[in-house]
């Protein structure tokens, strides 16, 4: 039930492990919350609004010079957008009949634990021996606000503006408030953030938040770190957000758009889970064990709509757990060793343990950091913010966590992923050959500072 990240891939291995499957889907096209309105368009934006930023402030500087003015055409560019996602969903429909899968549109509400009622251009009823939730998730807001989707909006409107804001505010300094943040900032908009914890991106390494604050400000974001918003209001054309800083002294912020990005919430809306005899927790989510099954021993649930990140590569590998526990097989999941990133640039990712979870977990730990201003391949491509920190027990050298900030960070976290999963020290990752000139020596070096404080290039 659900046809993002986690639901197709779910439906993908069940019927590759020769299951009969259907997914259900309430929504014209597949892919869900990720490729639709989320991770995938997000990205396509980022890309463009990088080029158009390059060619107004770096291309001189490389020798490439444009004669008259570099003009954004925002419709161009959403419909660009647009294209990648449809491109993207299409790719999904192809995917559902190489696999033989029966695609239902329409809402899914549980009859009974075995009977699935689709309310779509016609309403059908289905028998199922096992389902699995991936109903996802929503954008969450605060009671006070009201979302008009014209000025007070959520990432879902901010994909598709008419119009380049003068001034966004940005409620919530997390990952997809940074990320479309960046989008209008560099084509041309004023962008304050306001965040109720005392750093944007709180739940990431505090050496991570520290360093990409540094930079946000260096590209000329407002933070407004240690900020509680009371309350959202539309006037006309104008939004004023009223909050209180740390202080307690009212703070009044003054914009043309207001983006609320305060976290997601669990979608169950229209499930009936209740009919199913399925149980909730407090926060709406769906209640599993570790085998991602709920209480009723015929459905499981994956993704959103459980506990852990929200995440779409988590979505995939709990959908592929599943899938293989029906088959009778027993899979694993390491959820210290799922990834995060943050798609701004310079990029962010993690993997493992932050240093305040290993210092409140009385961990003996040993760091090892290096610059990335250190690299030959970050100076030729003049992408030399950030740094490589990894973290490794100081007894065993085991590494015990990644954190980065840099250019392309999205796709070197994964070298640290396979590391941990193979529970490699710091002195094996090391003693690893890296290509020269590449990002990614920069872990090579972070690694030999973590092993015996013998990075070679600083």
């Amino acid at each position: 039930m659900g046809s993002g990240p986690g639901g197709y891939v779910a439906a993908i291995r069940c019927a590759q492990l020769g299951m009969k499957t259907a997914i259900i889907e309430k929504y014209a096209t597949l892919g869900g919350t990720c490729l639709n309105v989320g991770c995938i368009p997000s990205k396509a934006l980022l890309d463009s609004s990088h080029h158009y930023e390059d060619a107004v402030k770096h291309f001189e500087e490389h020798g490439i010079e444009i004669h008259g003015d570099v003009k954004v055409n925002l419709e161009k560019m959403i419909a660009r957008k647009q294209a990648v996602v449809d491109q993207t969903t299409g790719g999904i429909d192809f995917l559902m009949k190489k696999n033989k899968i029966d695609v239902y549109q329409g809402l899914g509400s549980f009859k009974d634990a075995t009977h699935i009622i689709i309310t779509g251009e016609q309403t059908t009823e289905i028998e199922a021996k096992n389902t699995i939730i991936a109903t996802g998730s929503k954008p969450s807001s605060l009671p006070f606000i009201n979302i008009d989707k014209e000025r007070i909006i959520t990432s879902t409107e901010a994909l598709k503006l008419k119009e380049i804001p003068k001034h966004l505010i940005v409620i919530g300094g997390g990952v997809i408030g940074l990320e479309l943040g960046q989008v209008y900032k560099r084509l041309g908009a004023e962008v304050s953030v306001v965040e109720y914890a005392d750093r944007i991106v709180p739940t990431m390494d505090a050496g991570v938040s520290k360093e990409l604050n540094k930079v946000l400000k260096k590209q000329k974001f407002k933070i407004n770190a240690s900020h509680k918003v009371k309350s959202v209001e539309r006037v006309g054309d104008e939004v004023i957000v009223k909050a209180d800083n740390k202080k307690g002294e009212e703070v009044e912020f003054k914009g043309d758009y207001c983006l609320v990005s305060v976290g997601r919430r669990p979608y169950t809306d229209g499930l009936n889970a209740e009919a199913a005899g399925v149980k909730l927790d407090e926060r709406g989510r769906v209640e599993v064990n570790d085998h991602l099954q709920t209480n009723v021993s015929n459905i499981y649930a994956i993704g959103d709509v459980v506990k852990g990140a929200m995440l779409a590569h988590k979505a995939e590998e709990e959908g592929v757990f599943v899938a293989e526990i029906l088959a009778g097989q027993k899979p694993h999941i390491d959820y210290n060793l799922i990834p995060g990133v943050v798609y701004t640039w310079p990029e962010v990712a993690a993997v493992g343990k932050t240093e305040e979870q290993l210092k409140e977990a009385g961990v003996d730990y040993k760091v090892g950091q290096f610059p990335m201003r250190a690299l030959g391949r970050a100076r030729a491509s003049m992408d030399i913010d950030g740094f490589v920190k990894v973290l490794a027990d100081k007894n065993t050298d085991e590494i015990l966590g990644v954190h980065m900030v840099g250019a392309r960070a999205a796709d070197m976290i994964a070298e640290a992923v396979v590391a941990m999963e193979y529970r490699a020290s710091a002195e094996d990752v090391s003693r690893m050959s890296h290509a020269h000139p590449t990002f990614t020596e920069a872990i090579k070096e972070a690694a030999l500072a973590a092993t015996d404080d013998r990075a070679l290039h600083v």
